[in-house]
């Protein structure tokens, strides 16, 4: 089983349950465990910012499954939830990135692993860092990143 990080992410309809089916869905695939999921947080638009804010978690998986596979699952759970690619960094229903596989990079055009603006993107940085406060990421210890990272607007999110 290797270890995989998970961004997910809505700004349209009812973002947290739009969350929370995309974990459900990981949590029914038989070669996917869900290990650990960080709180929500309210984020606001990057690059087009014309809409509204997102809902972000990031999730700590173990998978049998290759980065390509699961690449491909994660766009099956987009397609379940009726992701529309119009504008790009545009508003959406769901967005689930895979951020970081064990073991496995990759500058392929199909898939770029470890995800390449992650470490720019608190809405990622900081939910992953409350799961893993030990990662290192490109030789780079992730609270390292976090401290560096620009003024951006994330607010962590109460549910019961």
């Amino acid at each position: 089983m290797n270890r995989a990080y998970l961004g997910i992410g809505s700004n349209m309809g009812n973002k947290k349950e739009n969350i929370k089916k995309s974990v459900q869905l990981l949590k029914e695939h038989p070669d996917i465990k869900v290990l650990n999921i960080s709180s929500f947080y309210e984020t606001a638009p990057v690059g087009y910012t014309d809409q509204d804010w997102f809902l972000n978690i990031v999730l700590e998986i173990v998978t049998n499954l290759d980065p390509y596979k699961l690449l491909s699952y994660c766009q099956h759970i987009e397609k379940i939830l009726k992701r529309k690619r119009i504008i790009r960094w545009g508003p959406r229903t769901i967005d689930v990135d895979l951020l970081l596989y064990e073991g496995f990079s990759s500058n392929d055009e199909n898939l770029i692993i470890p995800h390449p603006r992650m470490h720019e993107r608190a809405f990622v940085m900081i939910p992953l860092y409350e799961i893993n406060k030990d990662l290192t990421i490109n030789h780079t210890k992730i609270k390292d990143i976090v401290n560096k990272l620009k003024e951006e607007e994330v607010r962590k999110v109460e549910y019961e």
